[in-house]
């Protein structure tokens, strides 16, 4: 009897006990202590000053010079040693006939087309690998699709919603794959990615347990490589963390964590570290034609120096040989497998994304926002991004160009959708969007599966007959995973011999090596990327006290160059006033400094204007009619680095105006001269930019003119004055009045 009575009290106990062990459990897997990138020491403690009060600065390794890349391209084809044999012969020397080929003048293992994020990154994996490595790009590192992302690095929280409803089990691997990179993205490049919390507003209460489960499933799946957890913010609260977002109607929000990233930049420095460990790596090089061997098999391939054209002189084609050719085009991957077989079929169906931006007012610094519930059933994201903010995207089918232009219906259907979830009382105006955008999305077919099968957002990689290699479709979160499996099909196509580096570039220019053996297998996932090794959140403030930065200035230039900041903030050229002391700016709205073009045509091979405003230092992404300002200024210190002629300047001008009308720039503007620019014509007129704000005037500023001039406000903001003069014509292809998304009949499904 006192057992039973006993049983009964302990039993509840027990329960008791084992769900508040359960509870703490789950308590603390939530709460515990994270590894979050960024947060730890730098690998490299910044420079100290020594004996006798002697500064101490990094001694970095430089990458080879252009013209010494295009020279070893030319070895492999034997150019150069032919001309050594004549020169020889001339001279009265004998030539050199015997067959020992140095190792210089032996082909490459690899030669990769495209500098995209998948061109650099099998560069990058396979010089690790110990192969030798050659990348060409016709343009610059990511001039494309590359630099015209969203700037997320996501697993996808609609794709998981997506495998969940529909059981498909690719879209489900996709996220995974995608949740495990983006923590090797944010390990490898701390300087450039960062943690970013992004809100999902809640409008109905039977939405709070729906979208708690799926952030609690994307958590779980992201297991030891997640960092925060997602959480439930009431009403109040998230109003207070978003304090735009449209009360009426609002419950509640969750918010979930991903990475955000700077995409042109961590291109680059994915080319520049392939370099430093020494792949031969070239921008503006232009493939014309490939070459067979007798057997049919690829064996190299034609090129010219795109420069030497704008220099206005006849590019040479020249040879470059290989034992294998990947194709990393992106968009453009079936011109190139139709210069291996002109049958082929088409495997790329090109989608277009717009993209605008928006001034940082539009949202808080450190939050952003998801709408998964547009007019049309698509998900917008709406982010914060280099202090102004971005919106977006469409998805639209469209024609493969160059520089495609984003058009005045997706522009304006997207900022409708913003102004849906924000206070009524914030108008969404025409006039500040800054810059706009469209990326062309190379979504892929798989040409050994059946039509009906549609197209897929991972990736493909393929080899033809002929032995051309191609890798295609996939997305920005999921290029170190593309390169890996890319390498490892080429090492088994072509018969490579991976190896060991024995004594690798010191990336770091220290001794301090990255924690991890390069023994011939593939290593990304632990090689940190050029400027990651001395980075650490408070380099900024050593930078400040030794060259006298201004402190916006100093931050930007940590997080975009890592610890090469040090060697920007050099660069850079004294302002002669008390404070700051060095740094002249480029654009007095954004903190980029002239010591960036010095040090992106010195280091990063840049070559035109437009790779310095637009992939190196972001200004045209950010603001077009700003872009365009500084544009005399970039020009006039590339034009001191490079001995560029009047004829050259020119041509500078005329082709980087043409690339901002790209990017959004109104095209009253783009017949400005350079004379014009300078002179502040840029802001001198009576368009949308003049009504868009309250200016000075003769009359007394009394309340009945006030209340006129407020009145006068309201309407022109109802009116038409808010629209561009010359509306822009889209390059996407949508029904005129059609939301520029894909529809289940649209030609890019089909």
């Amino acid at each position: 009897m006192a057992a039973r009575r006993g049983s009964r009290f302990i039993k509840p106990l027990l329960y008791t006990a084992g769900a508040g062990a359960i509870g703490t459990a789950a308590l603390y897997v939530t709460l515990r202590p994270r590894d979050i990138p960024g947060t730890e020491a730098a690998a490299v403690p910044p420079p100290t000053y020594g004996e006798g009060g002697v500064f101490r600065p990094p001694q970095f390794p430089n990458v080879k010079s252009r013209d010494e890349q295009i020279a070893d391209l030319k070895r492999s084809g034997g150019v150069v040693s032919k001309v050594a044999d004549k020169a020889k012969t001339w001279l009265g020397g004998s030539s050199t006939t015997s067959p020992v080929e140095t190792v210089e003048d032996e082909p490459y293992d690899l030669l990769i087309i495209g500098g995209g994020a998948t061109g650099t990154g099998i560069a990058l994996d396979a010089v690790t690998r110990g192969l030798k490595v050659a990348m060409v790009e016709r343009d610059d590192f990511s001039s494309g699709t590359s630099s015209k992302s969203t700037k997320l690095v996501h697993g996808g929280v609609r794709y998981l919603e997506k495998a969940v409803w529909n059981l498909d089990y690719n879209q489900y691997k996709l996220v995974v794959e995608a949740l495990r990179e983006r923590r090797y993205f944010l390990d490898t490049a701390p300087h450039l990615s960062q943690w970013l919390p992004i809100m999902i507003p809640l409008q109905k209460w039977w939405q709070a347990p729906y979208f708690w489960v799926g952030t609690k499933f994307y958590d779980f799946l992201a297991g030891k490589e997640n960092i925060e957890s997602s959480y439930f913010l009431t009403k109040s609260k998230a109003l207070d963390a978003f304090p735009m977002l449209k009360k009426e109607g609002l419950v509640g929000a969750l918010v979930y964590y991903d990475g955000a990233h700077n995409d042109s930049r961590m291109n680059v420095s994915l080319a520049m570290t392939a370099a430093l460990y020494g792949a031969t790596v070239v921008s503006h090089l232009e493939i014309t034609s490939l070459e067979k061997d007798a057997n049919g098999r690829l064996c190299g391939a034609k090129a010219k120096d795109c420069v030497a054209e704008l220099n206005g002189k006849k590019a040479e084609e020249f040879t470059i040989k290989a034992k294998g050719i990947i194709n990393a085009t992106g968009p453009f991957t079936d011109s190139i497998r139709k210069m291996d077989d002109q049958t082929v079929e088409e495997i790329v169906a090109p989608s277009s994304g717009v993209h605008v931006i928006l001034p940082g007012y539009y949202s808080p610094a450190n939050m952003g926002l998801i709408d998964p519930n547009t007019s049309d059933g698509r998900v917008i994201f709406f982010l914060p991004w280099q202090g102004n903010t971005i919106a977006g995207t469409t998805d639209t089918a469209c024609d493969i160009l160059q520089n495609p232009v984003a058009g005045e219906e997706e522009i304006d259907w997207i900022l409708k959708e913003v102004k849906r979830y924000l206070q009524p009382d914030i108008n969404v105006r025409r006039g500040d969007v800054l810059a706009a955008w469209s990326g062309i999305r190379p979504l892929v077919r798989d040409p050994k599966a059946g039509k009906t099968e549609g197209l897929v957002r991972n990736h493909l990689v393929t080899t033809s007959p002929s032995g051309l290699l191609t890798c295609s479709g996939g997305k920005w979160t999921t290029y170190r995973q593309m390169a890996e499996e890319t390498v490892d099909e080429a090492i088994k196509e072509y018969g490579l011999q991976p190896k060991s580096l024995v004594n690798p570039t010191l990336v770091s220019g220290t001794e301090v090596k990255d924690e991890l053996p390069l023994d011939g297998t593939c290593q990304t996932h632990r090689v940190r990327l050029v400027g990651a090794h001395g980075y650490s959140k408070t380099l900024f403030i050593n930078l400040i006290q030794h060259f006298g930065l201004e402190t916006d200035v100093a931050k930007y230039l940590c997080q975009a160059y890592g610890d090469r900041a040090w060697t920007v903030a050099a660069l850079s050229a004294p302002t002669e006033q008390r404070f700051p002391v060095r740094g002249v700016k480029i654009s007095g709205l954004y903190p980029f400094i002239d010591g960036e073009v010095r040090y992106c045509v010195r280091h990063e091979y840049a070559q035109t204007a437009t790779d310095v405003i637009a992939r190196r230092m972001r200004l045209a992404f950010l603001n077009a009619q700003a872009a365009l300002e500084a544009l005399p200024k970039v020009i006039d210190i590339m034009s001191e680095e490079l001995n560029w002629d009047a004829k050259r300047k020119e041509t500078e001008w005329k082709n980087s105006v043409s690339y901002l009308g790209s990017m959004g720039l109104p095209k009253n503007k783009l017949a400005l001269s350079r004379k014009d620019v300078e002179a502040g014509h840029v802001g001198k007129y009576t368009d949308e930019d003049y009504h868009l704000y309250a200016r000075h005037g003769e009359s007394d500023p009394d309340e009945e003119a006030c209340a006129d001039l407020f009145s006068m406000a309201i309407l022109l903001n109802k009116t038409s004055l808010d629209k561009p003069d010359e509306l822009l014509e889209s390059d996407s292809k949508f029904p005129k009045g059609h939301n520029p998304v894909v529809g289940k009949d649209s030609s890019v499904n089909k």
